[in-house]
């Protein structure tokens, strides 16, 4: 057992995750857990645990640990829920989603992350999830309603979030975070009826677009 990746696991809970308002001990125990390091290239193997997003390749990233621990958090997780994930990457969020809830569907544009991360969720013990291949924003996907939807990059356009929303179940939860930098805005949508959906703002981040997201309409003066 790696004792220096045991720690840097437990230090960036302890003093990434706690101290930005993250308190739920389902998504504390759950980061404490994962093997984060098995979702990372090689090159950044050792920065793993670093508060940063780190290059995964195909031009992608993987959000930084505190942002995932909050969208975790806001969620809220059950364990019968069927969850869509938009933008799998090499996995990681998709085996948080999957120790949290129930069944996991990831899409994932690029299909040689796709595989990547087919080949890494296996050694998680973890039956209850699929990595499909495609654009996860040209919805509605199939198996809809979900109960849970994750988005882990930026909609540069809010109006991405109409489609999303359409696919929640009653009760259903979307996170995204919206806007284009310098600063953008994570939301917490629920549908309350069928018409009826709550946007919560949760914090102000920036990260990078989610590949072929609808770009705002620019005005020409």
């Amino acid at each position: 057992m790696d004792t220096s990746i045991n720690s840097a696991r437990f230090n960036m809970v302890q003093q990434q995750i706690r101290p930005w308002n993250v308190a739920d001990n389902r998504v504390l125990s759950i980061m404490a857990d994962i093997p984060r390091e098995q979702f990372v290239p090689a090159a950044y193997c050792g920065l793993a645990y670093a508060d940063m997003e780190i290059p995964i390749g195909e031009g992608q990233t993987m959000l930084a640990p505190r942002i995932v621990a909050h969208m975790l958090q806001a969620l809220d997780l059950r364990t019968d829920d069927k969850v869509f994930e938009i933008g799998t990457g090499t996995g990681y969020v998709t085996a948080c989603l999957s120790h949290l809830g129930g069944h996991v569907v990831g899409m994932e544009i690029h299909a040689c992350l796709a595989e990547q991360a087919r080949t890494a969720l296996p050694a998680l013990k973890q039956r209850r999830l699929e990595v499909r291949v495609g654009d996860g924003l040209k919805g509605p996907a199939e198996g809809h309603p979900f109960d849970v939807i994750a988005v882990t990059g930026s909609l540069p356009d809010a109006a991405a979030l109409g489609t999303l929303e359409g696919q929640l179940t009653p009760g259903g939860r979307l996170f995204a975070v919206v806007g284009e930098e310098p600063v953008m805005e994570a939301l917490l949508v629920t549908r309350i009826t069928d018409r009826d959906f709550r946007r919560q703002s949760l914090f102000e981040t920036c990260v990078p677009a989610l590949e072929k997201a609808p770009e705002p309409e620019r005005f020409v003066f």
